[in-house]
C-alpha cells in the first residue's frame, strides 16, 4: 500500500500545545552564551589592553571580568541546553519524517559540542594565566605546581576567545534554518521528500 503509506508520511502534525518556556530557554540561553563571549572578546579584553600597564596587569583585569560573568554563563548555556532537549523531544515526528531535519539537528550537536569545548578550554586557559600572574602568594605557589608557558597560553586563549562567539554565532544561524524547517509549506515538502526516498514507487 505505497499511496497510503505515502499519506501517513505526509501527514503534518500540529503541535498539542505552546511551547513558550522550552524556547524561552533555548533562545534567550544562547543569545547570552553568544553575546557575552563576543562581548568579552571586544569589549573587555579592549578595555584590559588599554587600561592594563603591564602584562601581568592586563590578564588580571580581564580574567577578574571573565570570573564575574562565568556564573552567568554558566546558567546560560545550562538553560540553552536545557531547552535544546526539550525542543529536541517535542520535534522527534519531524525528525524521523523530514527529510533535513536530521542534517540540520545532527550540525546542530556538532557546532554546540564545539562551542562547549572552546568555552571549556577557554575557562581553563583563562584561570591558569590567573594564577601565574596573581600577586597572591597562595595563587603563585598553585602556580609553581602546575607552570605553564604563560606567552603561548595568551595566545591559545586569544585564538579559542574568539572561537566561541564564532561557533555560537553558527548556532543562531542553525536555529533559524531549523525555524525554517517548522513553516507548515516546508514539513510537507520535506515529508514528501522523505517518502519518495522510502518508498520509491511513489512519484
Amino acid at each position: 500500500m505505497p499511496f497510503a503509506a505515502s499519506q501517513e508520511h505526509l501527514r503534518v502534525r500540529t503541535p498539542s500545545g505552546r511551547h513558550t518556556v522550552i524556547r524561552s530557554l533555548h533562545d534567550l540561553g544562547l543569545a547570552a552564551w553568544f553575546g557575552g563571549s563576543l562581548m568579552g572578546a571586544v569589549g573587555l579584553n579592549g578595555a584590559a589592553r588599554q587600561e592594563g600597564a603591564t602584562d601581568a596587569s592586563k590578564a588580571r583585569i580581564a580574567s577578574a571580568g571573565w570570573t564575574t560573568w562565568m556564573p552567568v554563563s554558566a546558567a546560560a548555556i545550562g538553560a540553552h541546553l536545557y531547552g535544546d532537549g526539550g525542543l529536541l523531544a517535542v520535534n522527534a515526528h519531524r525528525l524521523a519524517k523530514q527529510k533535513g531535519v536530521g542534517a540540520s539537528c545532527a550540525a546542530k550537536t556538532v557546532v554546540t559540542a564545539a562551542a562547549l569545548a572552546a568555552t571549556a578550554y577557554a575557562r581553563i586557559l583563562g584561570k591558569k594565566i590567573d594564577l601565574a600572574t596573581s600577586v597572591d602568594p597562595h595563587d603563585l605557589e598553585k602556580a609553581a605546581r602546575h607552570p605553564i608557558d604563560t606567552d603561548k597560553a595568551r595566545r591559545h586563549l586569544a585564538c579559542v576567545q574568539w572561537a566561541v562567539p564564532a561557533l555560537t554565532g553558527c548556532l543562531v544561524v542553525l536555529n533559524t534554518l531549523q525555524g525554517e524547517q517548522q513553516r507548515p509549506l516546508e514539513q510537507l515538502r520535506g515529508m514528501w521528500d522523505h517518502a519518495r526516498s522510502t518508498a520509491p514507487l511513489i512519484h
